[in-house]
């Protein structure tokens, strides 16, 4: 039963993977396809010594650990105000998931218009209120473009990640909320030693999958931004396909991919090897 996906997944995933790791340790471009040259590890090593590979990793870094982190943080959140809220819950769920179903494409568009420095409507609040003195050049900044598009992939992804710890929390058990408040524990205490605990396994999940969708995040920084000012938003997945498919080199485009998933393979499981740590610390302790 198990064989027919694995074929698909093989045919789909493992042989454009395997081509690309192949591809790495050539010197090969769209300019000459038919002659591939071995350069053994040469496209690794001169990613080493490229400033704009470890700029856009320091870029890719910054990004997803600071979009994951906001995700959870208002995720929970949000999730917490929903989960007590009793009249027109079902509404609220409905609404909240709405920038989520949008377009990629759509929402890179709309936050763009949002952001635009002369008609936008975010410079026209921001300075009708006194906040700001005049127009900020959102997506043209060396400071603001980055934070910008991590507002964008905010709006956008949070409802995920509402929605998935709002149904973690409402699958704990009323009892052990019974028991709490008899015993005495207040709000903050109820939170700490009993949702959280009782959600570990939907915050592994989710934060997980959250850390690997904006790894590979491309469109919003490509039609946001594409990757400036002065690479300022260049991350991996931009830095790729600007090397394969801009300046043609193939090798090391391919080289910059095995890279990155290496990097997301090692990061997935150091993150998946510390909550069982903490598991089994956990179990001892009992």
């Amino acid at each position: 039963m198990l064989a027919p996906p694995m074929a698909l997944l093989f045919l789909t995933l493992g042989i454009p993977i395997l081509k690309s790791i192949y591809i790495s340790f050539f010197d090969v471009t769209l300019l000459h396809m038919n002659d591939y040259r071995w350069n053994n590890f040469a496209n690794y090593l001169h990613l080493w010594t490229e400033q704009d590979f470890i700029q856009a990793l320091r870029t890719t870094l910054i990004y997803v650990i600071g979009i994951v982190i906001l995700q959870f943080v208002l995720g929970i959140l949000l999730a917490s105000i929903l989960n007590h809220v009793v009249r027109m819950r079902k509404l609220l769920r409905t609404v909240i998931l709405i920038p989520w179903t949008i377009p990629t494409i759509v929402v890179a568009l709309l936050w763009m218009w949002l952001f635009q420095p002369q008609y936008g409507i975010l410079n026209y609040i921001l300075v009708s209120w006194g906040i700001i003195d005049k127009p900020y050049e959102w997506l043209s900044s060396l400071h603001l473009a980055l934070p910008a598009v991590m507002v964008a992939a905010l709006w956008r992804q949070l409802p995920f990640m509402s929605t998935m710890l709002l149904a973690g929390m409402q699958g704990i058990s009323a009892e052990i909320y019974e028991a709490s408040r008899i015993d005495g524990a207040n709000r903050q205490q109820t939170f700490w030693y009993i949702t959280l605990p009782q959600l570990k396994n939907t915050i592994r999940t989710v934060t997980l999958i959250a850390m690997i969708e904006n790894f590979k995040m491309f469109p919003l920084f490509w039609i946001m931004t594409g990757g400036g000012p002065l690479n300022a938003t260049t991350t991996l997945a931009i830095l790729s396909y600007k090397t394969a498919f801009i300046k043609l080199n193939l090798g090391e485009g391919a080289a910059i991919g095995v890279l990155w998933l290496l990097l997301l393979l090692g990061i997935s499981w150091g993150y998946n090897k510390l909550f069982s740590i903490g598991e089994e610390t956990q179990a001892r302790g009992h």
